[in-house]
C-alpha cells in the first residue's frame, strides 16, 4: 500500500502536506485535485502545486532548453505562464525543501543540464504551468469549510503515484469515511 490509514484529526497545515480537494468541491480549477503544498505560512500565505492534471504538452515542446518529452502538468490556476518544477536532486542551487527528499525550485541550468545528460524522468521530477495559491489566512478557512482534506503522512513515494486515479487512492486509503469519499461519483445525478 502506497499510503498509511490516516484520519483528517487537525485543521493544522504545514509545508508538505498534501491537499485533497472535497468530493463535490465547486471550483472547477480544483475539482478533485492533489495539491503538494511547497511553502505555507498563516502569515505570508501558501504556494501548491496540483499533482495529477497532466496537459497533452511534453516539456521538451514548451522549454526548448530541456530534452525530455514528459507532460507538462497544470499547477494551478495562478500565473500559468510560469514554469515550476519539483524533483529529487539535493544538489540544486536554490532548491527549497519540500519532504522526505522531494525539493521544489531551484537553478532551471542545472535542472536543463540533468536534462541533457538524460538523467530527468518521471520518476525524479515533474514540471508545472502555474500554481496554486492562497492569501493569508485564505487556506485555513477553506480548510474550516471543508474544502479541502489534509494528508500529512509520507509523500516518498509521490512521482510514483499514479494520477489518474490518485484522488480516489489516496483517500480510499486513508480509510474510515474517506473510503466512502473515494467511491462518491463525479456527477451524483449519474448515480
Amino acid at each position: 500500500m502506497i499510503f498509511t490509514d490516516k484520519l483528517n484529526t487537525s485543521n493544522t497545515v504545514s509545508k508538505g502536506n498534501i491537499l485533497i480537494a472535497e468530493p463535490f468541491l465547486p471550483d472547477g480549477n480544483f475539482e478533485r485535485t492533489v495539491v503538494l503544498l511547497c511553502e505555507h505560512s498563516e502569515e505570508k500565505g501558501s504556494f501548491g502545486l496540483i499533482l495529477n492534471k497532466p496537459t497533452s504538452l511534453a516539456v521538451n515542446e514548451a522549454v526548448e532548453m530541456f530534452d525530455i518529452d514528459q507532460k507538462i502538468y497544470i499547477g494551478g490556476p495562478v500565473e500559468q505562464n510560469t514554469l515550476h518544477f519539483i524533483h529529487t536532486f539535493s544538489d540544486i542551487e536554490g532548491s527549497l525543501p519540500v519532504k522526505d527528499g522531494i525539493y521544489w525550485g531551484g537553478d532551471i541550468e542545472q535542472m536543463s543540464h540533468y536534462s541533457n545528460l538524460r538523467q530527468l524522468n518521471p520518476s525524479n521530477c515533474r514540471f508545472f504551468v502555474g500554481y496554486s495559491g492562497w492569501a493569508a489566512r485564505q487556506l485555513a478557512g477553506e480548510i474550516e469549510q471543508n474544502s479541502w482534506i489534509i494528508y500529512r503522512e509520507s509523500i516518498e513515494g509521490l512521482f510514483t503515484w499514479p494520477t489518474d486515479k490518485m484522488w480516489q487512492t489516496i483517500l480510499k486509503n486513508m480509510g474510515g469515511k474517506y473510503r466512502a469519499y473515494s467511491n462518491f461519483p463525479e456527477d451524483p445525478r449519474l448515480n
